[in-house]
């Protein structure tokens, strides 16, 4: 490989916090890790917007190449499992945060952190599913295995149903057979979601109000990425023994309820951690994907752009303005 300059998205210190601005990087600027990966494709995820704008302390070491997602094609190794071609594709294990990460057209990174891209799938998919999508499967396994979804014919609701992890959380659990209520402070957004599968909607606002600890039992499980009081709402309408899978706090990091859903009802508040998940529930998050989830209604949710207009989308979904997933080009040419 020639080790002509490259264009990456860095974040550093800034006046008043940490900023992501373009920079040249060669290879060898690049980590000193076994892998080395041609990228050809990145997404824009809600961490990514607070780590692009500065409007979280996303990264912990400076300077720091933006983007926790990135998926393309091997082009050195030194690791045997590992050869060059092998499509590939990386979710969590620090990057943005203590890793370099996807913003960039090369990256080098540990062969531990790659997970081999389904055959079913192209890189440009892989990323329009991203950690997203990915968390949103994982959320479902654990959802299936606890084994009460549809009890007494109650639907499974999706909170922030119109995100990127709400987005396939939808189709996801509709194309397995589940009846979904999606919830959503967007009412523009319902045809979206109902085309996505989403039988029936629940206002942002219901859930967010106040209430007694424990309601009417009104769902048979949920996916929230919202967190706060709108999980505690959600707990409070759990069906008896029924789980809640926890992945998200855009609505922040409390959770201002009782033990009494826990308690009285037998439930469950289950916590998914895309970052640093075990190698066997990530493939099988991703087998999930590539089974069930319908690569129309995938094109349907996804938006294409390039590298140069991350920092607009960082600020436009940190406002609630992106629906579904933001897939960036970071190759030329045919690289799906």
């Amino acid at each position: 490989m020639s080790d002509t300059g490259f264009e990456a998205l860095v974040i550093d210190e800034a006046e008043g916090g940490q900023k992501a601005a373009f920079r040249t990087l060669t290879l060898a600027d690049l980590p000193d890790h076994d892998v080395t990966v041609e990228v050809a494709y990145s997404t824009v995820n809600y961490k990514d917007g607070l780590a692009v704008t500065g409007k979280g302390r996303i990264a912990r070491r400076l300077p720091m190449v933006a983007g926790i997602d990135l998926a393309g094609t091997v082009v050195e190794s030194r690791d045997p499992h590992w050869q060059p071609g092998d499509r590939v594709l990386v979710n969590g294990w620090g990057l943005s945060e203590t890793e370099w990460g996807g913003y960039t057209r090369f990256q080098r990174l540990k062969p531990e952190w790659l997970t081999r891209v389904p055959d079913g799938f192209g890189l440009d998919e892989a990323m329009a599913i991203g950690t997203a999508g990915y968390t949103a499967a994982l959320c479902v396994n654990r959802l299936e295995d606890w084994g009460t979804l549809g009890r007494e014919g109650l639907p499974v609701l999706v909170t922030g149903a119109a995100g990127g992890v709400g987005s396939v959380a939808v189709a996801l659990l509709a194309a397995r057979g589940h009846t979904v209520a999606a919830s959503t402070g967007r009412p523009g957004t319902h045809d979206y979601l109902a085309a996505l599968g989403a039988s029936s909607f629940v206002s942002r606002e219901e859930l967010s109000a106040a209430g007694p600890p424990l309601r009417k039992e009104r769902w048979s499980g949920a996916v929230d990425s919202v967190g706060s009081t709108t999980l505690v709402s959600v707990l409070a309408e759990l069906r008896r023994d029924s789980a809640v899978a926890a992945c998200g706090l855009a609505g922040g990091a409390d959770l201002p309820g009782t033990v009494m859903p826990y308690i009285l009802r037998g439930d469950a508040l289950i916590g998914v951690n895309s970052v640093t998940e075990t190698h066997a529930r990530r493939e099988a998050a991703w087998a999930l994907l590539d089974e069930s989830l319908d690569r129309d209604k995938l094109a349907s949710m996804t938006q294409t752009v390039g590298l140069s207009e991350v920092p607009r989308i960082a600020e436009e979904i940190l406002a609630g303005k992106v629906r579904g997933r933001v897939v960036v080009r970071l190759a030329d040419g045919d690289v799906s």
